[in-house]
């Protein structure tokens, strides 16, 4: 079934960081009043290029549902045609778009789950975030642990920081660790690559449950479509990233229905 295309009109926009171009976009979408979608999904924006052919490119909302607003988190790109077009959208600009659509989404019921992300890889983190700890509403959390594990090269280029910070003060239960590939001497916070942490966040936490690692694999008698686990982790960014992540975690017995990930390049 072919999914309609909307409109939404450019309602917000900040610049996140300055030496990497990246933008926090907020859109309204135009003749509807609730924009469902479960978060950690994507839209597809469209538009002609200069020869009248139809483009279309998938960027992750950056945001919860919440009526019908939506957030888009991008950086502009040397040489770039939809990232370029859409940050450089004024206040009240258009967008046609198709969506939400995607299954990188947050599996329940809610377990203890690492968010690992790089880059704009941490928009549908946050919006993972928003919903399991929305500011007005009950915690959908339940108690579990919820870590994001970003990385980059400086900090100057961490994206929704203060954010973040704000949200882990308010919850005990959720842990917000950035870590930079390049620090500056003056960096006193984690260093090195965002495996290497999730890692750590690994063994503590199966040392402080008793549990061994490598985990013992799943009972072979239950189909893999009906398996459940304690933790899960949701990995967004480049192909790279991913995979080193993924490697970690499967050498930890980890099976790959525990690995959700998402890439943009």
């Amino acid at each position: 079934m072919t999914q309609p295309i909307l409109t939404a009109r450019l309602a917000g926009k900040h610049c996140l960081s300055a030496s990497t171009q990246c933008f926090h976009l907020e859109f309204v979408a135009d003749g509807v009043t609730d924009l469902a979608f479960t978060p950690g999904q994507f839209i597809s924006v469209l538009h002609e290029d200069a020869t009248g052919k139809e483009e279309m490119r998938a960027y992750s909302l950056a945001s919860a549902p919440a009526a019908n607003r939506f957030a888009l988190c991008l950086n502009r790109v040397k040489g770039g045609y939809f990232s370029n077009l859409i940050c450089d959208l004024a206040i009240g600009d258009a967008i046609q778009f198709q969506g939400p659509l995607g299954y990188f989404t947050l599996r329940e019921p809610i377990t203890d789950s690492i968010l690992i992300a790089t880059g704009t890889g941490v928009a549908p983190m946050r919006g993972f975030l928003q919903w399991l700890f929305p500011q007005q509403g009950p915690n959908r959390s339940q108690g579990r642990h919820i870590w994001l594990v970003y990385g980059t090269r400086h900090a100057a280029d961490i994206y929704y920081r203060e954010e973040f910070e704000a949200l882990a003060a308010l919850h005990p239960n959720f842990h917000y660790l950035p870590t930079l590939s390049r620090p500056l001497d003056s960096w006193s916070g984690l260093r090195g690559y965002v495996q290497e942490h999730v890692a750590r966040i690994i063994e503590e936490r199966a040392a402080s449950l008793g549990q061994p690692l490598p985990a013992p694999p799943p009972d072979p008698s239950i189909p893999a479509s009906e398996l459940h686990f304690d933790i899960y982790a949701y990995i967004c960014g480049l192909s790279p990233m991913i995979t080193a992540a993924r490697e970690r975690l499967k050498a930890f017995g980890w099976h790959r229905r525990q690995i959700i990930t998402e890439r943009y390049d």
